[in-house]
Parts: structure tokens; C-alpha cells; sequence
């Protein structure tokens, strides 16, 4: 009987227990993968709203932990576009603001602020109607996910915290945000938030030579941060690359931290698991073992025996938890209150990870039931019943 096919045998020996165990291992490792991909999934499309329009740097109110609490004064922005070096300057003030739905419900989604001139107008492909102009007082753009969660359309008039505002075109984005947020005009979103001249931030585009383009953020990088206020005090900017804002951002590593937290717990639960299943197993083939010692088996193979039969088990239960964390984010994206924060699918990478961590979780469960195995004398073993 070949090696392998003597381990699979010994799986479906317990069919019931082996299906137990493969499904309550994939709940934990589905889930760890859920929350990892979706970790990732928020890391790279934050990044994606920023390099796909080229943007070098990202300035925002110095030492605030949480970004959409940043408040800049807006005539900042002037001051940073005469800067030399500057090519560009999207500015934004960003909100979660409530919006009600055609049922009453209230849901909160993004409200980018943005003025008529932003670049950002630029990326966005406008499926109904039209973008937004100068002096378009109480009227809005929704994403064409947020528009189908709303079920609203071109001429519709949605509620804006408390407001009515009449929807004037539809778009998408390539970013999962901006395609489940409403746009308005800045002037509406100060008033709207009660921050008159104020921004949350803003983004820009350097003039980059092609000797020295890393030089020439760093040199804009510098004149923004030593900026100063109407007093002569420092105005407190902080301008990060793209790949430090990504690596700082709250909503990030809050997601992040959340995804690991949940993980190491999982895999506590997978090892005991496994423990519990690999060690019982041992037990109950006992006489098996000692009658493999006794014709020649040596105790290393015994100890691969055993460890391939956990990792075998945790395969089976990646597989399946994978399949299930691909469903649950797609699952979560039909909610309305999530719809726009959370992007269906995984990355490869990610699923990859999951494997990764669930053979780990099997050597470790299977460890001490494969030494115990091993350390069986093979006269003990036989005389066991």
C-alpha cells in the first residue's frame, strides 16, 4: 500500500469526525482569510485612488490620527499651488454624512467635497447625466454603486443630512469608494459639515525630471511642511508619499489591526482543534502504530505520518474556508451599510497566506500526537487494547 494512500485511508476511517474537523477548521481559517483579504483589498485600493491619477504627495493637518478629521485652512491651497514644483492640486473636504434611502432607512456613506476643478472629474466615468458645475448649489453626483443601493437616478432628490439634493449624474470609478460615495460641490460640503474654509486635505502632482524624480517630491515635500500660518507659526503639514499614507492611515491599520487580531485568534482555535482530532486519532491506533514499529517503521516516519495526516486535514479546510471567504465578501457587499467600504473577492496572495497559516496550524496540532506516536515501543503498543 503506497504511503499516501495509506494516510488517506486512516482520514476516512472517522468520516464524521474528519468532516467535523475539516469544517470547523475552515470556519476559523474562512474567516481569517475574510478579514485578511479585506484588509488588503482597503490597503490597495487607498493607494490605487492615489496612483492611478499620478498624485506624488498627500498633505494633511499634521499628528491627527484620524485622517477625515484633518482640517486645513482652504487658502493653504493657493499658497502650495505657487510653490515651485507644484503641477497640480486636488483638494477635498471627505465626511461620512447619513443619506435616506427611498424605504426612510438612513444609511452613511462618503461625501467627497470637491471643487469644480479638481482632477479628480477626470477619472470618473459619467454613466448618467452630468458632472457637477460652478454655482450647483444643492445638488449631487452618486456613485453607481450607492445608486443602486438607493435605488435612485438622474433627476431623483435624495436627502443629505436633513437637505434635499437633487442628483444630476450617475458615475463609476476604478476605486470602490468613490463608486459607492456622492460628490458635491466644496462650498456645499463646508456648509453642509459647518466648516467653513476648511478642507480636509489635499493631493498634488510634482514636476519630476527624469534624473531625479524622487529628489523633486522630496524638495516640494520640504517647502510644504515648512510652511507657515497668517502669524509666522508653522501651519503643521504633513505631506506623505503615497506608500507612507498608505502604511499610516488610520482606517488602514485599524482594518489591518482587526484582521490580524481576529487571525491569531483563529489559529489558537484551528491548533486545538487539531490537537484535540490528531491526538485522538493517535490513541484509538494505538495497536496500529506499535505493529508499524514492529516491522521496521521507523519513528521519524511514524512522526511524518501523523504531520502529513494534519496538514492534509488543514488543505482540505483552506480549500473550503477560501471558498467561503470569497462568498462572504461578496455577501457583504449586497448590505447597504457596507456596500461602499468593502470590495467582493480576495487576491491571490492573500488565499496564498491563508494556505500558508493552515499548514502551520497543522504542524503545530499535530506536533505533540506525533512525538507521543513515535515514542510508542512497539511490545506496549501491541498489548494495548
Amino acid at each position: 500500500m503506497y504511503f499516501a494512500s495509506f494516510m488517506v485511508k486512516n482520514l476516512t476511517r472517522r468520516p464524521i469526525r474528519t468532516a467535523l474537523t475539516v469544517l470547523g477548521l475552515a470556519v476559523a481559517v474562512g474567516s481569517m482569510i475574510a478579514l485578511l483579504g479585506i484588509s488588503d483589498n482597503v490597503e490597495r485600493s487607498v493607494g490605487e485612488a492615489f496612483e492611478r491619477r499620478g498624485v506624488d504627495l498627500v498633505v494633511l493637518k499634521t499628528g491627527v490620527p484620524n485622517q477625515l478629521d484633518s482640517e486645513l485652512d482652504e487658502n493653504l491651497v493657493d499658497r502650495v499651488k505657487s510653490l515651485d514644483g507644484v503641477e497640480d492640486v486636488d483638494v477635498a473636504l471627505v465626511s461620512l454624512i447619513d443619506v435616506k434611502m427611498k424605504s426612510g432607512n438612513s444609511i452613511s456613506a462618503m461625501c467627497l467635497g470637491w471643487p469644480s476643478s479638481n482632477f479628480g472629474y477626470h477619472d470618473l466615468d459619467i454613466v448618467a447625466g452630468r458632472a457637477l458645475h460652478d454655482g450647483d448649489r444643492q445638488k449631487t453626483m452618486l456613485g453607481a454603486k450607492l445608486a443602486d443601493t438607493l435605488n435612485m437616478g438622474v433627476g431623483d432628490t435624495l436627502e443629505v443630512s436633513g437637505e434635499p439634493f437633487e442628483i444630476v449624474g450617475l458615475y463609476k470609478s476604478f476605486n470602490v469608494y468613490e463608486t459607492g460615495a456622492l460628490i458635491i460641490l466644496m462650498e456645499e460640503a463646508q456648509r453642509l459639515s459647518g466648516r467653513k474654509g476648511k478642507v480636509t486635505g489635499f493631493s498634488l502632482r510634482v514636476h519630476k525630471s527624469i534624473e531625479h524624480p524622487d529628489a523633486d517630491v522630496e524638495a516640494v515635500r520640504r517647502k510644504i511642511e515648512a510652511l507657515t500660518d497668517e502669524n509666522g507659526k508653522p501651519a503643521r503639514l504633513s505631506a506623505q508619499t503615497i506608500q507612507e499614507y498608505v502604511k499610516t492611515a488610520s482606517h488602514v491599520l485599524l482594518v489591518r489591526a482587526m484582521a490580524w487580531m481576529v487571525s491569531i485568534i483563529a489559529i489558537i482555535i484551528g491548533v486545538i482543534s487539531m490537537l484535540d482530532t490528531m491526538i485522538m486519532s493517535v490513541l484509538e491506533r494505538t495497536q496500529e502504530i506499535g505493529i508499524l514499529r514492529a516491522v521496521g517503521w521507523p519513528r521519524s516516519r511514524v512522526v511524518k505520518m501523523v504531520l502529513i495526516e494534519a496538514v492534509m486535514l488543514g488543505l482540505a479546510a483552506a480549500a473550503l474556508g477560501s471558498v467561503g471567504a470569497i462568498a462572504l465578501t461578496y455577501i457583504l457587499t449586497l448590505f447597504p451599510k457596507v456596500s461602499g467600504f468593502i470590495e467582493s473577492g480576495i487576491a491571490p496572495i492573500v488565499i496564498a497566506k491563508g494556505f500558508g497559516l493552515t499548514v502551520l496550524i497543522g504542524l503545530a496540532g499535530a506536533a505533540y500526537p506525533a512525538i507521543r506516536a513515535a515514542r510508542l515501543l512497539p511490545t506496549e503498543a501491541i498489548r494495548h487494547d
